[in-house]
């Protein structure tokens, strides 16, 4: 995991700045989004989840 992590980050970083929707950097990071009525939860591929309020 912790591999995969730092892989993810690399690729990141090799991108000055993301200024807009980029379809290779989504489907290299994100495993799915889930849309709930109070938030949304992205998991990532490398296993780490996130929950955004909306």
């Amino acid at each position: 995991m912790k591999q995969r992590i730092d892989e993810m980050e690399d690729f990141v970083k090799g991108h000055d700045a993301i200024v807009e929707y980029s379809e290779v950097l989504v489907r290299r990071l994100i495993e799915k989004v889930t849309v709930f009525e109070k938030n949304i939860v992205i998991d990532f591929k490398s296993g780490v989840s996130v929950a955004v309020e909306i």
